[in-house]
């Protein structure tokens, strides 16, 4: 037993010897062909040449692979070869460094001793052969002046990273200069009045103004009792833009399933009051009730009970909103737009006093499109709030930091920096709840803490978010689309869904610089007037945005 176990190992130990043998032969073998082959083989190397001549010099020239015979000189700091290489490197950094400075004649001499170091190394290259000094020589005294006379002339590294970082500081500049002047071109064009709503404005004031009949419908009108029946759906609008608010009615009329149950109260200015009664007693209205209002009307507006007003007043004011010439930033140019302290801009703070007799309302500015029947809105549970309106905190852009200086104590002791923010243009305003908070005086408080502009820059949102903190409600956000003056990448579906898209932003509709993708929105509803466009106007023929004669009206 003990015999047969010793068989078995020493079985085992003879073949782990043969074993071991074959690897190691195995191993050898494979050692002799890749490292003493290739010394047998001859050069693959070759010189990678371009087909432009001898005028052109490229990196990619000398094969630097690990086993050619090139390689090895140009890793040998002793070497003829290496040196070349070194200042064949310095030379082609200074030939572009020459030509930045137009200076050509360097720029050519250069490249010329560039030309022939690259042929020395691809003659040794192909040849197998080392560079040797005698060859390197004149290549290496020419190479070697002409880099000191371009150290002479200051191209070196340091003065050349100087010289690129002035040229990248001009052109910054340049760019935010451009950017400065884009911005203030972009804010006269939102602010502009195009020349064809200019015209319709003044026909249709001359309209009103020479046809009796006109306005004696008008006045019958003013006496309609639905205008004070809180058992109909009102709609206020405030504005000088006779087009605009007429695009607000008309797509409000034609989408609600009862027109005859709405009534429209339009405020506009003095100088486009007569144009906005004129404009609304020639289009079908299709049995809705409308009124049109001149601000100027409204004697309780005064600086003793306006804070806007009041500030209006103040030298320091009129100069930082009026002052021409003034510089600003392309952050707070927008801000400096006057229109920001018009008061039909601020008139929305004052709804209950407008119409006291009345207790629910929609508010609608006049850069949107109505899409839907709206007087569902009138239904909605406020649950006790004053503003029904769409959040838009989606983004962290548009929650309070954003719009208010957080950095001051009477804005962070009193609001949460990460409140949710939301949107005027399309709200739904509870005037009995309004007048339980007292909302107005809230408002006035607020703006009167704000007299010298640290609180908030302008506009209605920021004191809006201020006056109805508290008092908000929020909607289904497809009640209120927004963006389409700003932002080009709005999901269609979300437009098409949209009960109100509004046209927020400098790019507005019936402007040159609207976006192309969003203005047939507002151009289908706007071309229901053409009717009584063509009817009183003649037509320009080819004009841009209906713009038309200021010719006399053919029914005059």
């Amino acid at each position: 037993m003990s015999r047969r176990l010793g068989d078995g190992r020493r079985s085992t130990r003879r073949r782990f010897s043969y074993t071991s043998i074959l690897l190691l032969a195995g191993l050898v073998s494979c050692c002799y062909v890749i490292f003493y082959v290739p010394r047998l083989l001859p050069s693959k190397q070759s010189l990678q040449v371009d087909g432009s001549g001898a005028d052109s010099y490229s990196d990619e020239r000398i094969d630097v692979r690990p086993e050619s015979l090139a390689n090895s000189e140009m890793f040998n700091p002793a070497s003829v070869a290496r040196q070349l290489g070194d200042q064949l490197t310095l030379a082609k950094a200074y030939v572009v460094m020459a030509k930045e400075n137009s200076n050509y004649g360097l720029a050519w001499e250069l490249s010329a001793q560039i030309r022939a170091c690259q042929n020395l190394l691809s003659q040794a290259a192909t040849s197998g052969t080392p560079v040797s000094f005698a060859e390197a020589e004149p290549v290496m005294k020419a190479l070697s002046a002409l880099t000191v006379q371009a150290k002479d002339l200051h191209y070196d590294s340091a003065t050349m990273i100087m010289k690129l970082k002035a040229q990248m500081q001009a052109l910054e500049e340049r760019a935010n200069a451009a950017a400065a002047q884009s911005t203030v071109f972009g804010q006269l064009a939102a602010e502009a009045v195009p020349k064809g709503l200019h015209c319709l404005g003044m026909r249709l004031t001359m309209v009103w103004a020479t046809t009796g009949d006109l306005r004696a419908g008008v006045e019958n009108r003013t006496q309609d009792s639905r205008l004070t029946d809180n058992n109909l759906y009102h709609f206020c609008v405030f504005s000088d833009n006779v087009l605009a608010t007429s695009v607000v009615v008309n797509s409000t009329i034609q989408n609600a399933d009862h027109p005859d149950r709405l009534v429209f109260h339009v405020v506009t200015d003095h100088m486009n009051y007569g144009a906005m009664q004129a404009w609304f007693a020639l289009i079908d209205l299709h049995g809705a009730a409308i009124e049109v209002q001149s601000i100027d009307e409204f004697t309780w507006l005064n600086s003793s009970y306006v804070p806007v007003l009041k500030q209006l007043g103040d030298a320091e004011t009129r100069s930082y909103y009026f002052k021409s010439g003034s510089t600003d930033t392309k952050g707070t140019l927008k801000f400096r737009n006057p229109k920001y302290l018009s008061m039909l801009n601020h008139l929305r703070f004052y709804i209950p006093e407008v119409y006291p007799e009345l207790k629910k309302v929609v508010f609608l500015d006049d850069d949107v499109v109505v899409q839907r029947d709206l007087t569902a809105l009138f239904s909605v549970d406020l649950h006790g709030n004053v503003n029904g309106a769409v959040e838009t905190c989606l983004e962290s852009f548009h929650r309070f930091h954003k719009y208010l200086n957080f950095s001051d104590s009477r804005i962070s002791s009193h609001f949460d920096p990460e409140s949710c923010g939301w949107a005027f243009g399309m709200n739904v305003f509870d005037l009995v709840a309004w007048k339980a908070a007292n909302v107005t005086s809230r408002y006035h408080y607020w703006q009167e803490q704000n007299v010298d502009r640290t609180l908030w820059k302008l506009g209605t949102l920021p004191p809006g978010l201020l006056t109805f903190y508290g008092l908000t409600h929020s909607l289904d956000p497809r009640w209120h689309v927004l963006g389409l003056g700003y932002d080009a990448n709005i999901d269609s579906q979300l437009i098409e869904g949209g009960a109100v898209v509004h046209f927020n932003g400098n790019m507005k509709p019936w402007l040159k610089l609207a976006m192309s993708r969003y203005k047939p929105i507002w151009e289908k509803e706007q071309e229901r007037n053409q009717g009584t466009i063509r009817t009183w106007f003649k037509p320009l023929a080819g004009s841009y945005d209906g713009a038309y004669f200021c010719g006399f009206p053919q029914n005059s």
